[in-house]
């Protein structure tokens, strides 16, 4: 008979991929009102339009390369090096809170052009990006926190080469992140 730990790691993947198309959801109700308000302003002639801050480039590098070094740790630790995987998890952390930093050096950058989130002054363009770049930290700060946990359980010796579930669901995680704030910087970008 199969136990409770073996029937909760046998749900956490289903889990995972309807977690994330949650949040796919999210973002696509996002990017639609974006959209709609975008047509709708345009007409009227309402709507600002302007570059995405210089600093939301910089951020993206971070964290693509995040992604990059998430992946390296996931074949560290399926090569049984705990070690490596302890480091990268780390780093991968840390580029994650530079990500966010990042983010808002941008949120300056936008504030010295007079792109505010709301009130006074605020146009709904400048209020967008606000809005869908903090949603997508809220979900970098999720993945933080779950790299932190894995991070925990790698100390305490919980992976091996023949079992690291947690870091492969964790990397599922930060690697779809990385993908949206793609899709989410791209999107911002073309659609003006």
């Amino acid at each position: 008979m199969e136990t409770l730990k073996e029937q909760r790691r046998r749900a956490s993947k289903p889990l995972m991929w309807i977690g994330l198309g949650s949040i796919v959801m999210a973002f696509a109700g996002l990017t639609s009102g974006y959209v709609v308000s975008r047509t709708t302003l345009v007409e009227a002639s309402e709507w600002l339009t302007f570059t995405l801050p210089s600093a939301f480039v910089y951020s993206t590098i971070v964290l693509l390369a995040s992604s990059l070094l998430m992946w390296w740790s996931k074949k560290r630790i399926a090569a049984g090096d705990v070690g490596q995987l302890k480091s990268g998890l780390t780093l991968v952390a840390l580029l994650g809170v530079a990500f966010i930093a990042i983010q808002v050096v941008g949120w300056g950058q936008l504030v010295d052009e007079n792109i505010f989130f709301a009130g006074a002054g605020s146009n709904p363009a400048g209020s967008w990006v606000y809005a869908i770049s903090l949603f997508h930290i809220a979900h970098v700060v999720g993945g933080i926190i779950a790299l932190i946990v894995t991070l925990i359980r790698a100390f305490l010796g919980r992976y091996s080469a023949e079992d690291y579930h947690g870091v492969a669901l964790v990397a599922i995680y930060w690697h779809f992140v990385d993908l949206l704030w793609l899709y989410l910087y791209v999107f911002l970008s073309v659609i003006r």
